[in-house]
């Protein structure tokens, strides 16, 4: 392998994607060793390699080596190019799992950014488009982030495991970020949201929807819920059905919970009515948690705000999630993962230290 003199050194397979991520948008190298090193099937998983090759299409000049067992990886970033651009997805992992990190980079790209991700569009591990469409997007805008050219679509609808789908998303260019003053989040005046079915029978939808209603219908009265089911080829690979929820308070704010069914052949079936009722509920608890940014998206938040302008930047955020935490810890904000009661105060100055400290 060629000399990495000035690369930073990690070990292992943790924080993998948020390491490319950070490494892309700063220009500095990196080099990964031990991952999984000693698992059964060392080296890579095909959704890692999936992500890597994206990367290497949406940048020019970027250079990647993997040694033969694909336990250690070299990538030194290129320019962000962006333009239009294909890519089929494992499925092993939802688009969603790309899209988030598609979100963080396309601002900044030389182009433009138009792409086609074809793979599992809902699933039980990642953020579902229908969720980063409802979320994502508005707070993408509150950072000027804005156009007719700014659209994330779902063209085909995919479960796992056989996938199927496929998202359009394009992004404008921006050079600068607004600084947000986003410190109240309002009260909740509307729920919307999208109960999905495909290849199995279209009532699946409407038996979610009855049973989220049951469960909305004592906290607010102005509730709409989608269905869609898609047919034929727009339909994937496999069945499956789930609902997507968002609530949005007066100010603006959108707060998410969803839901899918279990993969086909794996684990056991479940009644429409429950996932209805239990999607509902984690709605209800996300609304309790508070914040101006939902669970999912506050690791985005304070990477835009860090990339913003000089002028410095508030977010209320409610309890942390595990994967924030994380991203906190490997972008160096905090030396430790910090215990769960760790103030909101707490981030926002530590996100005006380190903001101050980059400018």
């Amino acid at each position: 392998m060629a000399t990495q003199a000035h690369s930073l050194s990690y070990a292992g397979c943790n924080f993998l994607r948020q390491r490319l991520v950070l490494s892309t948008l700063s220009g500095r190298p990196v080099k990964i060793r031990k991952i999984r090193a000693r698992d059964d099937n060392p080296g890579l998983r095909d959704f890692e390699a999936s992500f890597i090759r994206l990367l290497d299409k949406i940048t020019n000049g970027s250079r990647i080596e993997i040694n033969q067992t694909g336990t250690t990886l070299y990538y030194q970033p290129g320019l962000l190019y962006g333009g239009s651009v294909e890519h089929d997805c494992s499925v092993l992992r939802s688009i969603g799992y790309y899209l988030e990190s598609l979100l963080c980079l396309a601002p900044f790209m030389k182009h433009p950014l138009r792409i086609v991700l074809r793979g599992v569009t809902n699933d039980q591990v990642d953020p579902s488009v229908d969720v980063l469409k409802a979320t994502a997007i508005p707070l993408l805008k509150q950072f000027g982030i804005d156009g007719e050219s700014f659209e994330l679509k779902i063209v085909r609808r995919g479960m796992p495991p056989g996938g199927g789908g496929e998202v359009f998303f394009s992004c404008p260019v921006r050079k600068v970020l607004k600084p947000i003053q986003l410190t109240d989040p309002g009260k909740i005046k509307r729920i919307r949201g999208m109960a999905y079915s495909v290849r199995v029978s279209p009532q699946m939808a409407n038996r979610i929807v009855d049973s989220a209603r049951s469960i909305l219908n004592k906290f607010i009265p102005d509730i709409y819920i989608y269905t869609d089911h898609m047919k034929g080829v727009n339909s994937g690979k496999s069945p499956g059905f789930g609902l997507s929820l968002v609530a949005e308070t007066t100010n603006g704010t959108f707060l998410s919970a969803e839901l899918a069914s279990n993969p086909q052949g794996q684990g056991a079936a479940v009644l429409p009515e429950d996932l209805g009722r239990n999607c509902a509920k984690l709605l209800l608890e996300e609304i309790y948690r508070g914040g101006c940014v939902d669970s999912t998206n506050q690791s985005l938040a304070l990477l835009l705000m860090t990339l913003g302008q000089q002028d410095v930047s508030k977010v209320l955020l409610g309890p942390l999630s595990p994967y924030t935490l994380v991203y906190l810890v490997v972008t160096r904000w905090m030396p430790v993962a910090p215990a769960a009661s760790f103030h909101v105060q707490q981030i926002t100055f530590c996100l005006w230290e380190i903001h101050s400290y980059q400018h």
